[in-house]
């Protein structure tokens, strides 16, 4: 294990040296043929539409990796569903004409609440990879996590675009290797830490079996060899990754219960994304939205709380930060437009959400993000 943790620390050295010079060039290398490599502007009419536009431009199996989801595929389903089934209460004749959609994670200024998710092999849909999502990210102010399975090191992402980011972390069983990792995203410029739980079992999507995808062939930028992950993280590990964070905020990703809210309140963690993996997860699981009021309750207010999974719509976001979310993050919408347009589909699909939000925020009177709250709802919320 001390020669790996060796290899990783010169293969770390090398890609911060590179980083910028190495972008395109390992872009390239994890994508395959026929893999769209067009910059260019997409017209987004309604984020939904977008899954059917990528699937025709995006070879099969790569596309069948981004979009499918665990089991019956039911919890990816209800993620929307659930949604639909929050009632908005407009507020008419208020007066505003202009809104201030700006809020401020963990001290950082944002002009949105509305953050990109974490998603690994982005070199699948299209051959810019996460360089194309950072850059089209940074051209709309908006914060971009960014995937511990990026195919582009996170030295690299970072200098594909300027704007803020977090990284995420999954643990692995050498916890040398981890304590390396995170060293490197705070001497990168990362601002939080998305330490993710839920992926402890078995992963790939029938729908990627039956699509002859097949995993390891795309390369892996944070590490220049292979890493084993543990299956089976404990509190032991959280607690790990808050001594080893370099003062970088720690979230939790994957939390579902209020027995890990407490938890995390207890364990002094910054802050949690509500999320089942955008039904890549535990397939049964509830909708991410369904749980969020009683998250938040739990939290009392002692946490940053980040939603994800199904939104696809300017309600959306407002609907969860109504029921106690800071933020929301976008996941598949923003793969998709950069499959359909590299950096500009991202910018595209960003500009979109970004302006149905805002709209929705002019009708609820909401001047605002911090003056969003549960009265522009109507009751009976939780579906």
């Amino acid at each position: 294990m001390a020669a790996n943790r060796r290899d990783f620390l010169a293969g770390s050295a090398t890609m911060m040296a590179a980083a910028g010079a190495a972008s395109a060039a390992g872009a390239a290398a994890t994508s395959g043929p026929g893999t769209p490599s067009a910059v260019q502007p997409v017209k987004v009419v309604n984020l939904r539409e977008l899954e059917a536009r990528a699937e025709a431009v995006i070879p099969p199996a790569a596309f069948a990796f981004i979009a499918g989801a665990s089991g019956d595929e039911w919890t990816k389903a209800e993620n929307e569903a659930a949604f639909s089934r929050i009632r908005m209460a407009p507020n008419y004749l208020n007066g505003l004409t202009t809104v201030d959609t700006s809020t401020t994670l963990f001290g950082t200024k944002l002009a949105t609440p509305i953050i990109i998710s974490p998603m690994g092999n982005q070199g699948l849909a299209h051959t810019s990879a996460e360089g194309g999502t950072a850059a089209g990210a940074a051209a709309e102010g908006v914060l971009m996590s960014v995937s511990q399975s990026s195919n582009l090191s996170m030295e690299e992402v970072q200098a594909a675009g300027s704007g803020p980011k977090w990284i995420q972390l999954y643990m692995p069983r050498d916890k040398g290797v981890a304590r390396e990792y995170l060293a490197r995203a705070k001497a990168a410029g990362y601002q939080a830490v998305l330490f993710t739980i839920d992926t402890v079992g078995e992963t790939a999507s029938e729908r990627s079996v039956r699509a002859g995808y097949t995993p390891g062939r795309s390369r892996h930028g944070n590490f220049p060899t292979p890493q084993a992950m543990n299956r089976g993280p404990d509190w032991s590990d959280v607690e790990f990754v808050q001594k080893n964070s370099g003062g970088l905020p720690v979230l939790i990703k994957g939390v579902l219960t209020e027995g890990l809210v407490k938890r995390a309140v207890s364990a002094g963690l910054q802050g949690i994304q509500v999320s089942n993996h955008g039904g890549r997860g535990l397939d049964g699981s509830p909708a991410s939205i369904s749980v969020l009021p009683r998250l938040a309750q739990a939290a009392d207010g002692k946490l940053t709380i980040v939603l994800d999974s199904g939104v696809r719509r300017g309600q959306d976001v407002f609907r969860a930060l109504a029921l106690g979310a800071h933020a929301v993050g976008v996941g598949r919408p923003v793969v998709y437009g950069l499959g359909l347009g590299g950096s500009m589909g991202v910018e595209a699909v960003l500009a979109k959400i970004k302006n149905e939000f805002a709209g929705v925020m002019q009708a609820s009177g909401t001047a605002t993000v911090a003056k969003i709250n549960r009265s522009f709802l109507f009751p009976s919320t939780e579906g």
